[in-house]
């Protein structure tokens, strides 16, 4: 059998995992092993936080929907429901932005879905 001599394949790998490394803090930037460790490791956070920053998000806008809606004496499941059967199609982000940015707008949300 022949011998396979990887260097160019092999320096180009480990390059590449060192590119992604770029940053790291100590060996996890400079040393291949520790370096492919970590990227795997970041990788994994990486794709487990995509769906954990919806969750967040949508934490995030209920409460502040939740703290509008109390100023203007109605709970936020209340206000939702209102909402759905006054057939008012605004998203919770949406919702949240106007709470924050436009209390007057979105008092008069509240009225309307009161009606």
């Amino acid at each position: 059998m022949t011998r396979v001599k990887r260097g160019n394949v092999a320096r180009k790998h480990r390059n590449k995992i060192l590119n992604l490394a770029k940053g790291f803090r100590g060996a996890h930037s400079v040393l291949f092993r520790t370096a492919n460790q970590q990227i795997i490791k970041s990788l994994r956070y990486a794709y487990r936080d995509r769906a954990r920053k919806k969750r967040d998000f949508r934490k995030l806008w209920i409460a502040r929907i939740n703290a509008a809606s109390r100023q203007n004496n109605i709970s936020y499941s209340q206000l939702i429901n209102q909402l759905k059967t006054s057939n008012i199609l605004l998203n919770r982000k949406i919702l949240a932005q106007i709470a924050l940015l436009d209390g007057p707008v979105f008092s008069q949300i509240v009225m309307e879905s009161n009606s």
